[in-house]
């Protein structure tokens, strides 16, 4: 398993279209991944789950992945998430 803190860089936060695009990027790994801000914690694949976040641009979350590709899995999320 492992963990890393990523600062959202996407302008207009998360909201339906980004988080649809996280979803399909995390849907493509066997592990299973969860973004967690706070005290909330949510399956990245979710994209109700990921929609209740409610995370804005220059918020700082948590991915965990656990699984086969997690390494690939984090870094392809941290792709998404920091782009600019």
């Amino acid at each position: 398993m492992i963990s890393k803190s990523i600062t959202i860089n996407i302008p207009t936060g998360l909201e339906a279209r980004p988080v649809a695009l996280l979803v399909q990027v995390a849907s493509q790994y066997e592990s299973r991944i969860y973004v967690e801000i706070a005290e909330k914690k949510v399956n990245a694949k979710s994209i109700m789950g990921m929609m209740s976040l409610g995370i804005a641009e220059g918020e700082q979350v948590t991915i965990i992945a656990d699984g086969a590709d997690e390494e690939n899995a984090v870094a392809d999320i941290e792709q998404y998430l920091t782009k600019k």
